[in-house]
C-alpha cells in the first residue's frame, strides 16, 4: 500500500510542476511560434512574438513593455474568424481573460459579466443550463466571448447586440480603460465600432449581457421550429439542441476539417436592386431587413455557380455548404484567400454583387 501512495504521491507532485511550468509560460514572450494551434482553419504560420495574457493588468504590462512597444499587434481570441496567409512580424497577444460574474438580478432578467477570453459555446450553454433566454440561438458558434460583439455574431434570427449591455476595452495606445455601452458601439450586420473606427486600437476585456429569465423564442428562421418540435415543447435546451443538431449537419468540424465557419457575409443590397435581379433570376431567394434593405444569401450566389464542393489542392469549398471555405490537410492561407478571391470575381461577373469577408484576413 506504502508503494502506491509514494507513486500516486509522485504523480501528484509531477502533475503539480507541470502546471506552475504552465503558468509561468503563459506569461512569458515566446518567440517564432507556429500559430496553426491558434486558428480553425489550421493553416501554418509564425509570429514573431506570442504571449498568453490572463488579466487586463497583463496585458496592460506588455504594452507597457519598451521592448515590444514598436511592434505590431494583433490580439488573438479563440482564432475561429481569422485566415493567417503568411507569418505575422510582430506580438500575437492572446487574450485569454476568463470568469463569468453575476452582477445584478431580479424576477425577470439577470446582468452577467463576463471575462473576453471565455469560450463562447460553453458560456451559452452555461446560460441555458441556468435557464436564462437571449443566447441560445446563437449555440455552437466557435469562438470567444470576446469576439462576439467585434461581429455582432448571428445566427438564426438573432443578433448578439439584441443582448449586450456593454462592452469594456483597454486602449492601446493611452492603455486606458474605456466602457462602451450597447448604443456606442454602433452595431451593425455583421459589424460594429469595434470592427471599423476602433480596429486595432482597443482591446475587449469584458462583456456584460442581459439576459431574459422570462422566456422569449425565437423560432422563425429556417428549419428551426420544425427541428424543435420533433424534440418535444419548445424548451431553451431543446433549442439549443437543435441548433447544435441543424448546424453540426451543415457545417464542418474544426478538428476534423480547417475551416473558419461562414468566409463571406451576405450581402446587403437596395429594393432597387432586387428588382433589378429578379427580373434575370426570378428564384433568387432575399430577406427584407429594412425599409430599403434586403439581405442576399451569399451561399445560395456561390452554389448557383457551381462553387460547392469545388477543391484546389488542400483549398476547397465545403460540400454541403457552399458559404464555407475548408481547409483538406495542408493548404496555406494564401491558397484559401486565392480561392476566395475567385469566387468573388465570379459572384461579381454574373450577378453585379461583390461579397465581402466576414473573416479577418491577416
Amino acid at each position: 500500500m506504502a508503494f502506491f501512495s509514494k507513486k500516486l504521491l509522485k504523480i501528484i507532485w509531477i502533475d503539480v510542476i507541470l502546471y506552475f511550468l504552465n503558468a509561468i509560460a503563459m506569461n512569458q514572450i515566446q518567440e517564432n511560434l507556429s500559430l496553426k494551434p491558434y486558428n480553425t482553419f489550421g493553416v501554418e504560420a509564425k509570429t514573431r512574438y506570442f504571449i498568453h495574457c490572463t488579466s487586463m493588468q497583463e496585458i496592460t504590462k506588455i504594452l507597457k513593455d519598451p521592448d515590444f512597444k514598436k511592434e505590431k499587434k494583433l490580439i488573438l481570441g479563440g482564432g475561429s474568424n481569422i485566415l493567417f496567409t503568411r507569418d505575422f512580424e510582430g506580438l500575437v497577444i492572446k487574450n485569454s481573460i476568463s470568469g463569468k460574474e453575476v452582477i445584478k438580478e431580479d424576477k425577470e432578467k439577470v446582468t452577467i459579466r463576463v471575462g473576453a477570453g471565455e469560450d463562447w459555446d460553453e458560456f451559452v450553454g452555461y446560460t441555458v443550463k441556468n435557464d436564462w433566454s437571449g443566447l441560445e440561438n446563437l449555440s455552437y458558434i466557435p469562438g470567444d466571448v470576446g469576439a462576439s460583439p467585434i461581429q455582432n455574431i448571428g445566427a438564426y434570427g438573432e443578433e448578439v447586440k439584441n443582448t449586450i449591455q456593454e462592452v469594456e476595452t483597454l486602449d492601446v495606445n493611452t492603455l486606458e480603460k474605456i466602457t462602451h455601452r450597447n448604443k456606442e458601439c454602433h452595431f451593425g450586420y455583421r459589424s460594429s465600432l469595434f470592427k471599423h473606427e476602433l480596429k486595432n486600437k482597443r482591446i475587449i476585456t469584458h462583456v456584460t449581457f442581459t439576459l431574459n429569465k422570462k422566456h422569449i423564442f425565437n423560432l422563425n428562421y429556417g428549419v428551426l421550429a420544425e427541428t424543435v418540435n420533433q424534440k418535444g415543447n419548445a424548451t431553451l435546451q431543446n433549442i439549443r439542441n437543435s441548433i447544435i443538431e441543424i448546424r453540426k449537419s451543415k457545417l464542418p468540424e474544426p478538428d476534423e476539417l480547417g475551416s473558419a465557419g461562414s468566409f463571406f457575409k451576405n450581402p446587403i443590397i437596395t429594393g432597387e436592386k432586387l428588382q433589378e435581379l429578379q427580373q434575370a433570376f426570378p428564384n433568387i431567394p432575399y430577406y427584407k431587413l429594412a425599409e430599403n434593405e434586403i439581405k442576399i444569401p451569399a451561399g445560395w450566389l456561390i452554389d448557383q455557380l457551381g462553387w460547392k464542393g469545388y477543391r484546389e489542392g488542400d483549398a476547397g469549398v465545403h460540400k454541403q455548404q457552399a458559404l464555407v471555405l475548408v481547409n483538406y490537410d495542408n493548404a496555406t492561407g494564401q491558397q484559401i484567400y486565392n480561392l476566395s478571391q475567385k469566387i468573388i470575381r465570379s459572384v461579381k461577373k454574373k450577378y453585379a454583387i461583390e461579397l465581402d469577408y466576414e473573416v479577418n484576413v491577416v
